[in-house]
């Protein structure tokens, strides 16, 4: 379990120059998380490769749940920013879909990473910090734009949040080997088919 830091509020980068510090750390982090897993990462070692203080990386990341629930924030901003405007003539629930496999596949790629991202967003939930709220958001406004849903309704927020922790569960349950691949696939499919068919245009 990643560990909760003292309660304090993590610095945020107000240069250039900061702002491609944090990003190297996040690099260094993902890179060993994905090597080692969350457990095995010393934040010394993520401070080292990211050419860093260890007090510097402390200021900015506090602990390693602030660490990986960035490195999670920062890969749902990587994903929504390689995703191409809506195409008018795909249905939404394709559209969506579509997003979450690519997405699933991604993190089944790097399960360390995925597993050590969702336990630090665990944490963070749980010690209701603001970061774990923040990557929901992102993930929530992403499915939305990718479904075209530009001015959402509360029942627009509330399916895209059903279908973030259907999602969430499935991704889970792969990463802890008690569901195959190509099942959570077919099941995620039907997750995206039965929560969202209001938003089908065929």
């Amino acid at each position: 379990m990643a560990r909760i830091a003292e309660v304090r509020a993590p610095a945020q980068p107000n240069s250039p120059q900061q702002e491609a510090r944090v990003r190297r750390i996040l690099r260094a982090a993902a890179r060993q998380g994905a090597a080692s897993g969350l457990e095995r990462v010393q934040m010394h070692e993520v401070a080292k490769e990211s050419g860093v203080a260890i007090a510097t990386l402390y200021r900015y990341f506090p602990s390693k749940m602030h660490l990986f629930t960035a490195v999670m924030r920062a890969q749902i901003d990587r994903i929504q920013g390689e995703v191409a405007e809506p195409v008018d003539d795909l249905d939404p629930v394709d559209a969506v879909t579509a997003l979450l496999l690519e997405a699933t596949r991604q993190m089944l790629r790097s399960p360390l990473l995925a597993q050590a991202m969702m336990i630090s967003n665990n944490a963070a939930i749980h010690a209701t910090e603001a970061e774990a709220g923040q990557t929901t958001a992102s993930f929530t406004n992403l499915l939305l734009r990718t479904a075209r849903r530009e001015e959402p309704s509360d029942r627009d927020h509330q399916l895209a949040r059903l279908v973030e922790h259907g999602w969430y569960g499935l991704l889970t349950s792969a990463l802890n080997q008690h569901t195959a691949a190509d099942q959570v696939e077919e099941d995620l499919r039907a997750t995206c088919e039965l929560l969202l068919a209001e938003w089908s245009t065929t």
